[in-house]
Order: C-alpha cells, then structure tokens, then sequence
C-alpha cells in the first residue's frame, strides 16, 4: 500500500503536469478530488475562489498569507482571464502605464478591458478583486513577461487613452511613460484617430519634460494633416528634468522620481540636524553606548529571539561556533550583527574624519554584508555563494503589497541609490530615503532590514544626529509606514515614525532591554 508520501508525490506529478501545460491556476474539474485535498492539505494548492485554485509554495510561503497572494497575484488574474476571456483583455490603459513605468505594486483592483466583460465585480483574497469591464473596443496590448503575462495596452496606446487627470494623479508613471513611448508609433495613432486635442496636451507634456524635438514634431505632423492642436501641458506643477537621459530603464526613473519627489517631506518631518560631529572617538563611544539596546530590537524585529544575554556573550567572544551554538541560528545571528555593527562604525569614523562626507557608501555596505552572514557561512549554516553579492533569485516580503525589483533591475539600480545617497546634501533625507528605497529594491535574499537601519544610522550620526533605534514593540507602525511608502508613494508616515524616535532618543536613549 502506497504510503502518505507516496500518494502527495502522485499528486504533485498530476500537478506539475498541468503546470507545464501551462496553466497559472487549476480549475476543480482538472483534478480528481482526492488529488485536489490532498494537495491542498499539504500547502500546495490554495483556493482563490470557488473552483478556482492557484499553486503554492509551503515551503517558502505559507499558504493563505498576504506574501503568498502577492506572490502569486500576477499568475491568478493571468490564468483567470485566459480561461474566461482567452486573449482578448488587457488591464486599463492607466494601470498600464502604472506598470510599464516600473510600479511594483498592484492596485486592489485590476480592471480588466475586454469585450466579453460583465461589468461585474469579482472579489479576491486580502480586499482585492476584478472589474470585468465590457470595453466598446480593446487597444493593441500584448502580455509582458516582466509581468508575469499580464496583458498591458502598449505605452503609445496607454498614452492616448489617459485623460488629463492621469498627469495629476500619477505625475511619476506619465513622466516615465512620456520619457519611453515611440515619437512614431505615437504619431500614426493620433493621426489615425484624428486626436488633435490629446495631441496638444501629449506635446505639451513632452515639451514640459524637455523632448522638444518630440513635441514640435506631434505639433507640425498634425497641423500638416490639417489638424488644429493647442499645445497645453497637464501636469500641475511645473516639472524639473531628469538626469541620466532617455537610457535608463523605467526602474531608474521611478527612483530619481520618488527621491525627488519625498525629499522635502522627509526635511519638513525632521529638526534641524546638529553640526557634523567633530570628535569622532567620542561620536563612537555614544554608538557602541547604545549597541545592546539596537541589536535586541534590530533582531527581534526579524524574528530572530535574541536576549540581552546573547548579544554580550556574543561580543565578549563567549559563543562556540563549533560546538552547541553551530545550529543556533539566533547565535548566529547576533553575532553577525557585531560584526557588521563594527564595520558599520569604521564606516562612520571614517566619514566624520571627512567633514561628514558619505563616499564609498557601495563598498562599505558590501563589507556590512559579508559580516552580517559571515559566522553563518563559517558555521555552515549557509551556502559560502550566498555571500557573493546582490540576489539572484524573486524575493516577496510578508504582509506587503510591493513585490521587489526583479533581479535584473536590482542591477540596475542599485548603483543609481548610492549615487543619489552621495549626493543628497540633507543628513536627515540620506537616512530615511536612503532606507526607505534600499528596502524597496531589497538587493539581497536575506538581511535587508538589519542592513537598512545600518544604513539610516550611518547617514544620520554622520550628518549631526544621533544613533536612533526603532523598537520592537512598534514593529507594526513600523512595517505599515514602510508599506505607505512603498504601495502607496507617501512617505509621510516614515519620516515623521523615524523623526520622532530621534528626538525622543537624542535625550533619552533606549535602555539595555532587561530580559
């Protein structure tokens, strides 16, 4: 008789035999009941809705939770619309752009354009759904694979069908999507659809972001058809140039764009910073006065169960890799955070020798990295590959609607962070935005949190503040204002969370933990 393992494998082969079809998502009438229970018992089929069922993974992401459904949101409404629609459906042309402009996160509500819709509304896990919108007629789009095949209406198409509201609602999206879509494609559409109204406000929004060239040419093509067009721009406020030019990927944009963007509110959140502190040794002191405090609450916000206790023998060298703490993954843990904590302060010295100057800040967090995951590697917990550098493979962040950068894109920009981190004069918008945008790549599979805070503290002790610790026990406020930042472009939250622990803990620094 064939034993329980024996009956799962039987059915994940039933399982992976759909998938390699190519179905995303798993009706109940191709399965056998018994194949479909057992499976779902077992974590690897999760049921979206009734007869409806999307692949899991238990042994990464655990079954009904909101890093699971993100994970896997992209390939459900992929295989649902498939299924119901065939190809003919494609997102909004604003979500569109959204996409195509190197958001991350997807709205709670997809709205789906094809001409078999009902204009009903389908509900999903975690307050998402579907508006299956009955479109008179559906726009060139075709399924992007950096979307997992979410269907997207072409960027030139995206752009003709937004109304001006889009330039207001969406300032970063139409400035990114403005800076890719084709000056011919674009022409041959408003041509053909005798657009000259949108093709006033498309040249006034080109001319307003510096593709002069782009502009007279919509303006001139179409007066030479015979069209009348009134140059106007939509965006509300005026617009300052990008650097970096047309080159970059939607995925550098959007993070000059929101670095531009949130500075000010990150400024406006925070007192002024005190002077670049001129006696390093004595700045140093003060950081390693309040260690015990910031590796308990830096740890245990990653889950790990650290004690006081730990973190001293830890750094008082009383740990035996080779012996009872080698399986000890807090141990290990806490010790990787001494050790980073220390080159996180030559980082620091260094800086303040230089009047306060952050260079080097790629090499240095690099070094932060290693020493992190070090005593783990050495104690064989971990793979020594896994110290080689930026990720490799898709990361998903519990309870977070964000889905970090692909791995190509981590590539891309994090030099572009490092620069924009250098370059910021403020210490105040180095620290948060500096974490905030670090988290948001999320450059490596593990440890992005601890090297974040590394991060924030560094730029705020060298720029006249002092070592801020974020406690445990607002963890939650924590994660929700990272999550505004992130899902939703307000960074208003964050600033003000950090700010005011850093005047409370500029008298009064948190006390050793007691326990």
């Amino acid at each position: 008789m064939p034993s329980p393992n024996e009956k799962l494998a039987d059915s994940l082969s039933v399982l992976a035999a759909l998938q390699s079809q190519g179905y995303r998502v798993v009706r109940s009438t191709q399965l056998t009941r018994t194949h479909r229970e057992r499976l779902a018992r077992a974590g690897f089929l999760e049921e979206v809705l009734k007869g409806w069922y999307l692949p899991a993974r238990p042994a990464e992401l655990a079954p009904g939770s909101t890093a699971a459904w993100f994970a896997g949101m992209r390939d459900f409404v992929v295989g649902y619309c498939d299924d119901r629609l065939g190809e003919a459906w494609h997102l909004s042309p604003e979500q569109s752009l959204l996409l195509h402009s190197g958001e991350r996160s997807l709205p709670r509500q997809l709205q789906i354009w094809s001409s078999d819709g009902n204009n009903q509304r389908v509900s999903l896990p975690h307050d998402c759904s579907l508006f299956l919108y009955r479109a008179p007629k559906l726009l060139p789009s075709r399924a992007e694979s950096a979307e997992q095949g979410l269907r997207l209406v072409s960027l030139a198409a995206a752009l003709v069908a937004v109304g001006p509201g889009f330039y207001s609602q969406q300032p970063i999206a139409a400035r990114i999507a403005l800076g890719l879509v084709d000056e011919t494609e674009l022409l041959q559409l408003l041509l053909d659809g005798s657009h000259s109204v949108i093709a006033g406000r498309l040249a006034g929004a080109l001319r307003a972001l510096g593709r002069n060239d782009t502009a007279t040419a919509i303006v001139e093509t179409m007066r030479s058809a015979d069209y009348v067009t009134q140059e106007t721009s939509p965006f509300e406020v005026p617009v300052s140039l990008l650097p970096g030019g047309r080159s970059e990927s939607p995925y550098v944009q959007r993070l000059r764009l929101t670095w531009a963007q949130m500075r000010d509110a990150v400024i406006q959140a925070f007192p002024e910073p005190g002077p670049v502190p001129a006696d390093a040794s004595r700045t140093l002191v003060d950081v390693e006065a309040r260690y015990v405090a910031d590796a308990y609450h830096s740890l245990s916000i990653e889950g790990y169960r650290v004690t006081a206790e730990l973190i001293e023998r830890v750094r008082a060298g009383n740990w035996d890799p080779d012996g009872a703490d080698r399986e000890q993954r807090d141990a290990m843990a806490a010790k990787g955070y001494h050790e980073a904590h220390r080159q996180v302060k030559v980082f620091i010295g260094q800086s303040l020798e230089a009047q306060g100057q952050v260079s080097g800040l790629r090499d240095a967090l690099g070094a932060w990295y290693r020493a992190l995951f070090s005593p783990s590697v050495l104690a064989g917990l971990l793979r020594p590959s896994d110290l080689a550098g930026w990720r490799n493979d898709q990361v998903f962040i519990r309870g977070a609607m964000h889905v970090p950068l692909a791995k190509e894109a981590v590539r891309d920009c994090m030099p572009v962070l490092f620069e924009l981190i250098e370059k910021e004069p403020h210490p105040a918008a180095r620290a948060v935005l500096g974490h905030f945008l670090f988290v948001y790549i999320h450059p490596y599979m593990d440890g992005n949190g601890r090297l974040a805070r590394f991060l924030m503290n560094a730029m705020l002790v060298t720029g006249g503040y002092v070592w801020t610790v974020v406690p445990v026990e607002h963890r939650s406020a924590y994660m929700l204002a990272l999550e505004q930042a992130s899902s939703f472009q307000d960074i208003g939250p964050l600033a003000q969370f950090v700010a005011g622990l850093t005047r409370a803990q500029t008298t009064a620094p948190l006390p050793r933990p007691q326990r």
